[in-house]
């Protein structure tokens, strides 16, 4: 089940997500979506943070976020997988439930292999092409990503 408590990045403002996207690719049929999550530890709990990028080409973006507290995951590769896994989920309900297309999915894994995340990459980057979905990964530039760190402090 995908998370569907979506506020609006920059006031905090809870959507109707379903609603919500389909006026705005109504709206705006340029519209390119992407999606992105990001993690981070805290004392006791991971923070997952999902985002919709609603990019307007040449016209600048909007972000929609969701988050989750799940009690803490030390172990790297279970933590970034929880990130994919809550990406995939989001961006195949997106196009199968909404039928909006999903330009892509960012992922916050390196492809320098100095970087611990470079281990999951050819395994996650496979999975999200496998579903059918684009995929990108840093030094690439992220949106979806981006704005799902900034959100999970």
């Amino acid at each position: 089940m995908v998370a569907l408590d979506f506020r609006i990045m920059n006031s905090g403002a809870p959507v109707e997500l379903d609603r919500y996207l389909n006026d705005i690719v109504r709206s705006h049929p340029k519209c390119e979506v992407h999606i992105g999550t990001d993690s981070q530890n805290h004392s006791c709990h991971t923070t997952y943070v999902s985002t919709i990028v609603l990019r307007f080409p040449g016209n600048g973006a909007h972000v929609l976020y969701s988050k989750e507290k799940v009690p803490i995951i030390r172990e790297m590769f279970t933590k970034l997988w929880g990130e994919l896994e809550r990406s995939v989920k989001l961006a195949t309900y997106i196009e199968e439930q909404l039928h909006i297309p999903v330009q892509q999915i960012d992922l916050d894994y390196n492809e320098d292999p100095e970087f611990p995340s470079h281990k999951v990459l050819t395994a996650a980057s496979g999975y999200v092409q496998s579903m059918g979905f684009r995929v990108k990964a840093k030094p690439e530039l992220l949106m979806a990503t981006w704005a799902a760190n900034v959100l999970c402090g």
